[in-house]
């Protein structure tokens, strides 16, 4: 029943988001003749543009080409990209993976960052060390990722002569050293933004399990204070701290998309910018129910792992 029913409600979401973006592209002005063409485009006879507009399927009416859209997408035809002479499928398999790459990068050092911070602040409530935990936190809501990303990539190619855009992109499996290089700022960039949040869920989630009668009990046992920390109170607060990581994961599947333009790695956010500026409805429209149903299967695993994290869940 239970999975009956997430089957049910993802489909549902799946064909919410599918129709939202459908329309909200139509909704922006202009058309896929007009980006390709420009000013040119106030040149075409009506017959011209009426010849273009059957080559796009743009003549058939919007309940028509939403329903076409989408059977073939169940087909595997996700549509075909003029601009870069690849179907949209194509282009996908090879973005998806750069912006996996770049999102698990991301949560690692926001994990890196949060969760340390988080136990530091909360060891201690409402003292220096907390302070400096707020101040991180405070620091990487309030700052833009593009001022953060562009003031990096400035310093990197003026101090250090550095500039991971002078090079062309390359794939992990390609040359591993060289892509870890090029992705090591958009990494730092998005995962201090992140490292906020985390680091405040960890706070709150360790500050309400070292109130718990059983620390209190483990402490008067003698249980070392390291120990103490990481496995009976880190352990009983990871719950929200799995929630909050699996949401900002799931974030970093298409909102990515200022990073990923201003240090010119090829992900699906830049992908859907470029579809959005060039009106290639098919390439957005596609990518867009994928990183949705990316989004789906990433809330899918973090329900896994409370079962595996929380035995009341399990039991449950």
């Amino acid at each position: 029943m239970r999975l009956r029913n997430r089957i049910l409600s993802t489909a549902g979401t799946l064909f919410g988001v599918a129709v939202l973006v459908f329309v909200m592209l139509r909704a922006i002005p202009g058309d896929r003749i007009t980006a390709g063409l420009g000013t040119e485009a106030a040149a075409l006879t009506p017959a011209q543009r009426q010849a273009l507009e059957q080559y796009y399927g743009l003549d058939q009416p919007l309940v028509t080409q939403f329903f076409s859209w989408l059977g073939n997408m169940f087909t595997g035809n996700f549509g075909y990209s003029a601009r870069q002479q690849q179907s949209v499928l194509d282009l996908t398999l090879h973005s998806l993976p750069v912006t996996f790459e770049l999102a698990v990068l991301s949560i690692l050092l926001a994990l890196l960052i949060g969760v340390p911070l988080g136990m530091l602040a909360a060891s201690r409530a409402n003292s220096p060390r907390d302070a400096l935990g707020q101040f991180v936190s405070l620091a990487g809501l309030s700052v833009p990722a593009f001022l953060l990303a562009t003031a990096l990539l400035s310093i990197s190619a003026a101090s250090f002569g550095f500039n991971p855009n002078g090079q062309g992109f390359a794939m992990l499996f390609d040359d591993p050293l060289l892509n870890l290089r090029q992705m090591l700022l958009p990494a730092l960039v998005l995962g201090f933004g992140i490292a906020a949040p985390i680091l405040r869920t960890t706070r709150t989630a360790v500050l309400e399990v070292r109130s718990d009668d059983f620390v209190r009990t483990a402490r008067a046992k003698g249980v070392p204070e390291r120990r103490l920390q990481v496995r009976h109170v880190l352990g009983n607060a990871l719950v929200p701290i799995v929630t909050m990581t699996g949401l900002q994961f799931g974030y970093l599947l298409g909102g990515a998309v200022v990073v990923e333009q201003i240090f010119s790695v090829p992900g699906v956010g830049r992908q859907v910018l470029l579809g959005i500026q060039q009106k290639e409805y098919a390439v957005v429209q596609s990518t867009v129910l994928v990183i949705a149903l990316a989004f789906v299967l990433v809330n899918l695993l973090t329900d896994v792992l409370y079962r595996v994290i929380d035995p009341r869940v399990r039991a449950s």
